[in-house]
């Protein structure tokens, strides 16, 4: 199989879009596994060509948004957004300084234990609904915000993913907000926590590979907003109570691909 088909490249850039259309995040979980197992990427290049790809999706998406939720209702909960991304962003930083350091067969089986993690949200927390009565308040809710803050951001750095499956549940059953305002916001925390583990990235010499595979990039990025366009014309038709136990399993499937790809691999 020639890996560096642009027609496979694209698809497969529209199969991770599709998916993550379906539940309206950007599938930088499931394109993570396709790089690792169908594009022979190794852990390190994978998380930081994961986290160009998901930069660019996100970076889009604030903007499309707008039309469902204006930029000024995000605004107004500014103190969600600055109490997440107070830890966030320190996480991003703690994040991609760990994943840099690692050895390639122990972020394997990180990334793979993470996206077991990310299934298991998905599967139980993407339909989070507001509690009617909240137990946080005052400060014991702002540091409460700021550690799951920075566990997300470490995790988003980690896999090179926005960390949207964790912030809208994080979003909706601490601060209250309805489901479509938490996307938005969600969007608002990882664009910068995405940026700033991006620009750690950026000083180790994997760096190297967006120069190197930039087209493979572009080509993904295209095909990823083609299948976010059809996921979200399909939304209507696949029932939640489908969809989300089958996304679920594709990522522990991909949590065992991942797995084995530990063995034999070490720097």
């Amino acid at each position: 199989m020639n890996t560096k088909n642009p027609f496979l490249i694209t698809g497969a850039g529209a199969s991770v879009g599709l998916l993550g259309g379906l539940i309206g995040l950007g599938g930088a979980e499931f394109r993570l596994p396709i790089l690792i197992s169908i594009f022979k990427y190794s852990a390190l290049p994978v998380v930081i060509l994961n986290k160009t790809m998901s930069l660019a999706v996100v970076a889009s998406a604030l903007p499309f948004r707008a039309s469902v939720i204006p930029f000024y209702k995000i605004a107004e909960n500014w103190n969600i957004i600055v109490t997440l991304l107070a830890g966030s962003l320190l996480g991003a930083l703690y994040g991609a300084d760990l994943a840099t350091k690692m050895k390639t067969h122990t972020l394997y089986k990180v990334l793979s234990i993470l996206l077991v993690i990310i299934a298991i949200v998905l599967f139980f927390g993407h339909n989070a609904s507001s509690p009617s009565e909240y137990l946080l308040s005052g400060i014991s809710l702002l540091v409460v915000g700021i550690i799951v803050g920075f566990f997300i951001g470490v995790v988003a750095a980690l896999m090179g993913v926005a960390g949207g499956e964790l912030l809208i549940p994080t979003i909706i059953l601490l601060f209250g907000a309805d489901i479509k305002l938490a996307g938005s916001m969600a969007l608002a925390v990882s664009l910068p926590t995405m940026i700033v583990g991006f620009a750690r990235y950026s000083k180790d010499k994997s760096f190297s590979v967006i120069k190197l595979e930039w087209r493979f990039v572009i080509l993904m990025v295209i095909g990823s907003f083609i299948g976010s366009f059809l996921g979200g014309l399909l939304l209507n038709y696949i029932p939640t109570g489908v969809l989300l136990p089958l996304l679920s399993i594709i990522l522990l499937i991909s949590a065992v691909k991942v797995w084995k790809h530990a063995s034999g691999k070490e720097t």
